[in-house]
């Protein structure tokens, strides 16, 4: 594929064409906001994308694929890592086998999030090499570099992403690798792939001696780039975004940016620092104290941000006020249009029904989480992915009788493919003695980050027919006693007569509500009419659908 020597992309785009370019066989994920548009621009580039039903079943599956050999990339956003980390942490130990690339995206300010975990800590954690690019063009770079870095030591290596270098768009200039990985070809390994307790013993042991060879390598050196006057008496220490920010804020600071911020090249900052006089020496970098920290541990004496500048992203004005050593209230955020449940989403019947009801309601991650907001204000509690089911069964065992049968859990169909099904394990399981009532809002998408696919709808990622989870035989198989399939839009009063009916019944009880979501039910009606006429010119009776 040819390119143009100037593209105006942004991070994501950058980071699926980088991909794209190098060759990865396989890009696998969950969508999630501000990472979504990565997998979705590999694939119309023409890799292979997929969702996986969560985040630890990508990075399961993008293991796999290493594993066999082939250069994978794993996407998802700051809090899908949480979900992923049980097969990350061990991971690190095993290695990778093709090169693999985690891209975590985190969201500080959670514009669209529950918190703003900052996920460098996850690398340090997980004993994982980590990047930090600061635009498109560095997300392009580094996406290369990451796998060139996870072929060279075998580890898998997180490219830690912001929300604005996920959207914003700056110029990328491709310089596509001239060779492309290694055909996928399984080789055995036991003891290096199998981690019981004798095999995981001597990996931890080389896992940390990989992290030191890479800490003092020339590649570690590589990425460290320095802006601003060679005599400058002000040096800033920072990473990703937060260089772009600090190169207007401060022009005539000495700026170093470390590009490899895990494991910290700290010989070759010592060299810098060292052989220049700066008088001043300060670290910006948004969210936790994250390198200041790392600096002060080795003895170099940085003044890092006070703490009301941990919270929410940075900008040019809020790095000229840390540099400032400015203290004061910072002015409130201009207030923007309060977000809503669409006029005709099926939802807003669901909620006013619990509303009126005066349900306890333990929530989920996903648009019908505005359900939370007036005129319903019908959600108590919203904690992660999947939790609403968990959470509501809590409730139901230790409440009084009287209120325990006014709980309910909500969730989305999307949701309850990521991380309900391990709830109705327990629902099962452990019933409380009121037994228990869901509501699986099922729109046929997911709609909250962009009306992408999942194991509930039947299209794969590219909206081609694939295999479907059919929800009410799942929930059958698994034990409930009640399985309802209601139109919560279409036909009101019987969903209405049904949520009194299961509440007082005592059982443990699913309702369905079943209706496209309307921004999307056009695009679901089409899909549905291609794969039908694909499905009759394949069968020989003609393309009329």
């Amino acid at each position: 594929m040819n390119h143009p020597e100037r593209m105006l992309l942004s991070g994501n785009e950058a980071v699926a064409l980088a991909a794209y370019q190098a060759g990865v066989a396989l890009g696998v994920g969950y969508p999630g906001t501000p990472s979504t548009e990565i997998l979705e621009n590999f694939a119309r580039l023409g890799g292979h994308a997929q969702w996986s039903p969560n985040e630890k079943v990508a990075l399961e599956v993008g293991l796999g694929a290493s594993f066999g050999g082939a250069a994978t990339l794993v996407t998802m956003k700051h809090v899908g890592v949480n979900v992923a980390a049980d097969p990350l942490f061990t991971a690190a130990y095993i290695g990778a086998s093709g090169p693999l690339v985690l891209v975590s995206a985190d969201d500080p300010g959670m514009a669209s999030s529950q918190n703003e975990q900052d996920n460098r800590r996850f690398a340090v954690a997980a004993a994982i090499p980590m990047l930090e690019p600061g635009d498109s063009q560095e997300a392009y770079d580094y996406t290369l570099a990451g796998l060139r870095l996870s072929a060279e030591y075998k580890l898998p290596v997180m490219l830690r992403m912001t929300t604005r270098v996920c959207h914003s768009k700056t110029v990328v200039r491709p310089t596509p690798p001239t060779e492309k990985p290694a055909a996928p070809h399984y080789v055995k390994d036991i003891p290096g792939r199998v981690m019981i307790p004798a095999y995981a013993r001597p990996a931890h042991r080389r896992l940390r001696d990989k992290l030191t060879k890479l800490e003092k390598s020339q590649f570690a050196r590589d990425l460290l780039t320095t802006y601003g006057p060679q005599d400058a008496k002000l040096c800033i220490i920072t990473s990703g975004i937060s260089a772009v920010h600090c190169r207007e804020a401060a022009p005539e600071a000495r700026i170093l940016k470390i590009g490899l911020t895990h494991p910290l090249p700290m010989e070759a900052i010592e060299e810098f620092i060292d052989a220049n006089d700066f008088t001043d020496l300060r670290v910006i970098e948004e969210g936790d104290p994250y390198l200041e920290e790392l600096l002060r541990a080795n003895y170099i004496a940085v003044e890092g941000k006070p703490e009301m500048y941990r919270f929410g992203e940075f900008n040019v004005g809020r790095v000229r006020r840390i540099l400032d050593k400015d203290r004061s209230p910072e002015p409130p955020p201009t207030p923007g249009k309060p977000p809503e449940l669409c006029k005709g989403c099926p939802h807003r019947t669901v909620f006013q029904t619990l509303r009126d009801r005066g349900c306890i309601v333990a929530g989920d991650i996903g648009c019908y989480t505005l359900g939370v907001l007036s005129p319903f204000e019908a959600i108590d509690t919203c904690v992660c992915m999947g939790a609403s089911i968990g959470v509501g069964l809590g409730l139901r065992h230790v409440l009084p009788e009287d209120q325990a049968r006014k709980v309910v859990s909500v969730i989305g169909d999307s949701t309850f493919v990521h991380s309900g099904l391990t709830g109705i394990a327990e629902m099962v399981y452990n019933p409380p003695p009121t037994g228990h009532l869901l509501l699986i809002l099922d729109n046929g998408t997911t709609a909250m980050t962009g009306q992408q696919e999942h194991p509930g709808t039947g299209r794969t990622l590219d909206h081609q027919p694939t295999g479907k989870i059919v929800f009410e035989k799942v929930l059958e198989a698994m034990g409930v006693e009640q399985v309802h399939v209601v139109d919560p839009w279409g036909d009101t009063e019987k969903f209405e007569q049904l949520v009194d009916s299961c509440l007082a019944s005592g059982k443990l009880s699913v309702i369905i509500a079943r209706r496209p979501c309307i921004l999307a039910v056009g695009k679901i009606k089409e899909y549905e009419r291609l794969a039908q006429a694909t499905a009759c010119t394949t069968c020989g009776d003609g393309g009329e659908g």
